[in-house]
């Protein structure tokens, strides 16, 4: 897995972070959703690295990466704070600017990176998101049941005691998780993850955050007519529900972004894992800056 990535744990600020990189070109970095690591850019990273330095972290709280302690208000896990995190690594390892990629948790902190830091990033991809002050904004019965598990990661202990009690059934391991799906070691990976309560009770900040003050920063962009700097590319997996509850995805995008493409691809939610080849083919066309269909 990752043959020619060097691994190692960075120093950032307050916290460590294990990071995979490895390819040679203009730099790009990969962040990965929940409840998986970086080990889940297993397929796709090595498809870009003939074209482009990539960098695959774990995200604060995530995999082996540090889990400092919260606050009230969850800013530690904010993602404006892992925004800087990648910010600080990508100077470590010598990246002035760089490309970004996020799949799910990891989409909202690659569009707060290029909100709060629009001078470092050439270009943003996001994956399975609208932003997150938008979901809430338009968060319907429909949203609330089928992604409930937002209100309920929010509350206090309850889920960490629910995940702990079966942590394999909670994230559908042997049904929708498995290791023929996943990869023998990302699924080690993964599983490592789940199992382990302190990453679990820090994957849990990420969503307390979510529900109040990535909210509030996102609110503040949209009323103070922030918006995205670079071309923006946006996928969503036909598989998932993403386009069923929005509809017109890229219209939600549209109020974020002015440079803006993108579609359905198809895959279920895991895109990394379930479409490599055409995941990364989409990404080296949009990264390379060559014509894309536009929004």
């Amino acid at each position: 897995m990752f043959e020619g990535f060097t691994l190692e744990r960075a120093e950032v600020g307050e916290v460590e972070l294990r990071v995979r990189h490895g390819g040679s070109g203009p730099p790009v970095l990969l962040l990965h959703g929940h409840p998986r690591t970086h080990t889940t850019w297993h397929r796709v990273a090595p498809l870009l690295a003939s074209d482009f330095t990539v960098v695959c972290p774990d995200l604060r709280g995530y995999g082996k990466s540090a889990k400092p302690p919260t606050t009230p208000d969850h800013s530690p896990y904010s993602k404006r704070v892992m925004a800087e995190d990648c910010v600080r690594l990508m100077a470590r390892l010598g990246h002035e600017r760089f490309a970004v990629v996020g799949h799910d948790r990891g989409g909202y902190v690659a569009t707060r990176l290029a909100l709060d830091r629009p001078e470092l990033v050439t270009g943003l991809a996001v994956l399975d998101d609208v932003p997150i002050g938008e979901a809430l904004a338009r968060c319907d019965a429909k949203f609330a049941r089928e992604w409930f598990h937002w209100f309920f990661f929010a509350q206090p202990d309850k889920p960490e005691r629910a995940i702990g009690a079966d942590p394999d059934a909670w994230y559908g391991v042997g049904e929708r998780n498995t290791e023929s799906a996943l990869g023998a070691e990302n699924f080690a990976d993964f599983r490592r993850a789940i199992h382990d309560p302190a990453t679990v009770r820090a994957m849990l900040e990420d969503y307390r955050a979510g529900l109040g003050i990535d909210r509030e920063h996102d609110d503040a962009d949209r009323a103070a007519g922030r918006r995205i700097a670079c071309p923006t590319m946006v996928l969503w997996a036909s598989g998932d529900d993403l386009g069923e509850i929005y509809g017109d995805v890229l219209g939600v995008w549209r109020s974020w972004a002015d440079d803006l493409c993108g579609g359905p691809i198809d895959s279920g939610h895991h895109i990394a894992e379930d479409a490599p080849g055409e995941l990364a083919a989409r990404l080296r066309t949009f990264l390379s800056g060559e014509p894309a269909s536009p929004a």
